[in-house]
This record gives C-alpha cells, sequence and structure tokens, in this order.
C-alpha cells in the first residue's frame, strides 16, 4: 500500500495504525536477516507510537498527513535516546540527546519510526559494504549489492518493511541506491532541507532526502520535510515544499535536455541496456509533448574528480571530533594523543581512514591550492555550465548509475571503480540543485534501471512533473 493510502485509511479509521506497523514488522522478522537493511529495529517503540495514533484518532484529534506510515531513518540522523553509529565502530552505544529536524517534522505528521538503517561508514561508499555491521544486500537479489550509502534505506523500501526512508545524499548517496534497488530517491536542493541532526560528512554536499515506492509518496515526503530552520545557518529562509498540487500537469511543452557528458555516447563505462533505458525515457518525453534534445554541461567531466578532494577535505575537519575523548567508545592508551590515535586507528573503517587521509593531504601547506583550491574552481565551473543550460532547457536527465547492481565484493578491492559508480549524481551535488532518480524498467540480468531527473536550484516541482510522467509510463515498451 502507498504511504498516502495508509495514511488516509489510518484517519477515516478504516485501518488502524497498529494494524499497519504490525504487518510491517511481521515483514521485517521474516527476512531482515537476508536483507540487514537496519543497524537497530526499534519494533516496541513503533507500536507504542501506533497505539498513541490510534488514541487521537479516536479521540477526534488532528493529525498529520503521515499518520500512521512506518518509515525508516538512515542511521546518520539523530534521534533522541535511540542510537545513531553512522555505521561505524566509534560511534557504537551513542545515544543522541535531541532528534534532527526532519525526525521532528516527521512525527509531527504522524509518521511512525521503525528503525535505523544501515550505510557505509559516515556515507562514505556506494554500496552499502563499508558499514562496521555488515553489508546490505539488494532485496532483489541477495547477492547484489543495494548501492550507498543509504544502502539500508533503500532496501527497506525496496523490501517492503516501510513505504518511506530517508537517507542523506553528498555525491548520489540517494540516488545511486534507489536506482540499483528501483525505488524513487529524491536529492533536494542544498538548504531545502534542515541538516540540524544530520552527522555531517562534507558540509557544502550534504543533503536529506526521501526513499519512496512512487513519485506522489516522495512528493508528499518531501513537502514534510522541507522547509526553513533557524538552527541550520545553510538552511533556506522559504516555505515548505508544495509538490502534490503539480504532479498531474505533464511535460507538455517542458524542454527537457539529456545530458551528452553523462550519456553512453559521452561517457566510457554507461552499460549498453542502462543507455537503452535512458532511450525509451527520451520517447516517453517525446510523446508526452515535452522537446527533447541533447543538452551540454561540458566540467561535468571534472565532477568526480573535484568531489574526491572537496568530500574528503571537509570529511577529515567533520571527522577530527570522534576521538575517544567526546564520543563513543576509547582506546586506552599512555596519552591522551596516544589515545587519541588508538581510538581513531581502532573505531574507523579503512574506506574512512582513505577519505580522511586524502582530505588532510588536500588541506596540507603547498597543497591546499593545488588540489583543494583547483577543485573549488572546478565547483565554480560545473555551476556555471549547468546555469548555461538551463537557460534553454527547464530539465536535464541523465543515468542515475553507470550500471544496474553488481555483485557484493566485486568492486571492494579497487576504490576507483567504486568511486565511478556516482560518476552522473555527483554534478548535482556540487551545483547544489535538486535531482532525482525513478525507477523505468530493468538491464538484462533483471535488476532495476533509474533514470535520473535534474533541475535548476529551488524547481523541485517540475522535477517532479516530469518524475510524474516518467513512472506513469514505466511498465509501458519496456522488456
Amino acid at each position: 500500500m502507498k504511504a498516502t493510502e495508509i495514511a488516509e485509511k489510518v484517519l477515516s479509521g478504516e485501518v488502524s495504525a497498529r494494524s499497519v506497523v504490525e504487518h510491517h514488522i511481521e515483514t521485517i522478522n521474516k527476512i531482515e536477516s537476508d536483507v540487514n537493511a537496519f543497524n537497530l529495529v526499534t519494533a516496541e517503540q513503533a507500536l507504542m507510537d501506533a497505539d498513541e495514533i490510534d488514541s487521537k484518532i479516536a479521540s477526534g484529534e488532528t493529525l498529520g498527513p503521515l499518520a500512521g506510515v512506518p518509515i525508516s531513518i538512515k542511521d546518520n540522523l539523530c534521534t533522541r535516546g535511540v542510537e545513531t553509529t553512522c555505521g561505524s565502530k566509534i560511534l557504537e552505544g551513542w545515544k543522541p540527546p535531541y532528534n534532527a529536524t526532519v525526525i521532528e517534522k516527521l512525527k509531527e505528521a504522524g509518521a511512525v519510526v521503525m528503525g535505523k538503517t544501515n550505510l557505509d561508514e559516515f556515507a562514505m561508499g556506494s554500496s552499502t559494504e563499508n558499514s562496521a555491521f555488515g553489508p546490505t544486500r539488494n532485496p532483489h537479489n541477495l547477492e547484489l549489492v543495494p548501492g550507498g550509502s543509504s544502502g539500508g534505506s533503500a532496501a527497506a523500501v525496496a523490501a517492503g518493511f516501510s513505504p518511506l526512508a530517508l537517507g542523506s545524499d553528498t555525491g548520489g548517496s540517494i540516488r545511486q541506491p534507489a536506482a540499483l534497488c528501483g525505488v524513487v530517491g529524491v536529492k533536494p536542493t542544498y538548504g531545502r532541507v534542515s541538516r540540524y541532526g544530520l552527522v555531517a560528512f562534507a558540509s557544502s554536499l550534504d543533503q536529506v532526502g526521501p526513499f519512496a515506492n512512487t513519485v506522489s509518496d516522495a512528493a508528499l515526503t518531501l513537502e514534510v520535510i522541507s522547509g526553513h530552520d533557524p538552527r541550520d545557518s545553510t538552511s533556506i529562509p522559504e516555505k515548505p515544499l508544495d509538490i502534490s498540487e503539480v504532479l498531474d500537469q505533464g511535460v507538455d511543452g517542458m524542454r527537457i535536455g539529456v545530458i551528452e557528458e553523462l550519456s553512453g555516447k559521452g561517457l566510457e563505462g554507461i552499460s549498453p541496456d542502462v543507455s537503452s533505458r535512458v532511450e525509451e525515457a527520451i520517447k516517453v518525453f517525446s510523446n508526452a509533448g515535452a522537446i527533447v534534445e541533447s543538452a551540454s554541461v561540458p566540467a561535468s567531466i571534472y565532477g568526480l574528480s573535484a568531489y574526491y578532494v572537496i568530500a574528503p577535505a571537509e570529511a577529515s575537519s567533520n571527522l577530527a571530533r570522534y576521538d575517544g575523548i567526546r564520543f563513543g567508545p576509547r582506546t586506552e592508551a599512555a596519552t591522551t594523543a596516544e589515545t587519541m590515535t588508538a581510538t581513531r586507528t581502532k573505531g574507523f573503517g579503512d574506506e574512512v581512514k582513505r577519505r580522511i587521509m586524502l582530505g588532510t593531504y588536500a588541506l596540507s601547506a603547498g597543497y591546499y591550492d593545488a588540489y583543494y583550491g583547483k577543485s573549488q574552481r572546478v565547483r565554480t565551473l560545473i555551476m556555471n555550465d549547468f546555469a548555461k543550460a538551463y537557460e534553454k532547457f527547464d530539465i536535464l536527465i541523465s543515468p542515475t548509475a553507470p550500471t544496474t547492481a553488481f555483485p557484493l565484493g566485486d568492486k571492494t578491492a579497487d576504490p576507483m571503480q567504486m568511486y565511478l559508480q556516482d560518476v552522473c549524481t555527483i554534478p548535482s551535488n556540487l551545483a547544489g540543485h535538486p535531482a532525482m532518480s525513478v525507477p523505468f524498467g530493468f538491464g538484462e540480468d533483471g535488476m532495476p534501471v533509474g533514470i535520473q531527473i535534474l533541475a535548476p536550484a529551488m524547481a523541485e516541482r517540475e522535477m517532479f512533473q516530469a518524475a510524474k510522467v516518467l513512472e506513469s509510463e514505466s511498465g509501458e515498451g519496456i522488456e
């Protein structure tokens, strides 16, 4: 059942919130041991919250638009009194004293939190194999990865553990797993959704967004969590989004550009079956009345290189606080400095250590201008090239991921091959623009393929209009 349908039935009294939650707990109990989507399932609390919702409905109280809807939360979003680990041993057992703003908004809307989902440690990865608590598996094929870093959230929705989930997207960490798991995943405009209570990876890139089975469910969730938050200095002073009213307006007359540099023709590594799905999407938009042409964002080809300087540099700064003194378990040693070193050596996984070292090097004396400064200039070029493209087009499209889901362990020995999974998604993070992945058919291996829809800053409504058209035709003409 869609999230919108659950809320409607709960609010009308047709079904109870408790029965909805019990159904999803039953599903979790059946296959979670195989999928490993969660680091923590909060079943008891979820049932208590559901009972409270039912009680309020019975007494005639007005509830929000997500009343009784189960939702899973990526384990890098703070939940008061509930363990928040970021998939890392260094935060094992840490229970935040406050809720992230998005958690507060979800609770006000009546959503029921089912648990905290697995992720690549500190959101650093593209396969959810870097978690200290074991890899998550793709519900469509347990031998394959779900994508990352929000693989647990994507898998939770794909497996039916909850109709909604929240993730974070720094370089594609919502959209890429959404594509690999066959669900909708949305990265809003930077600043649309509060980052207060999101454990930072790269502060100028991170953004919170929803996963859902349908475009309309994703739209409703984004409406709930969006809006200005004075506790987040990067929050845009705008009212919450209103997307639902435009979902059915179609794309007639809309100008849609297919990004040359991120397509199979302009980028090596895009598999032919993914390219064929993009071509099919072009036909769908053209048949719906859109004007579809080739678009160019030349500097996007440098996005991957710039990102893997900027993001590790910010990470090396943000993760300096995890030292065994202020957070998490401590590894004792003879001196304070040795204690910090021992704690961080034991507490962080290989990928996190790799990125901290890369970032520290890029920021070090003598290298700052050559690496970090130059990468920021590339970022500006990418923003300028997007601006030029959007003078001609309302939205842009590309593949979300270069391939369908790949086998567990397939890329862990080659970090560059893993990093290339984000080649199509990173440019919009560097620009701060919204982008989303919409499931659109399957590859030759029978696994889902996602189409990425990109839009200018603050243009989520147009992006969702196009997504709805693509979703409505996703089963037609596709083998």
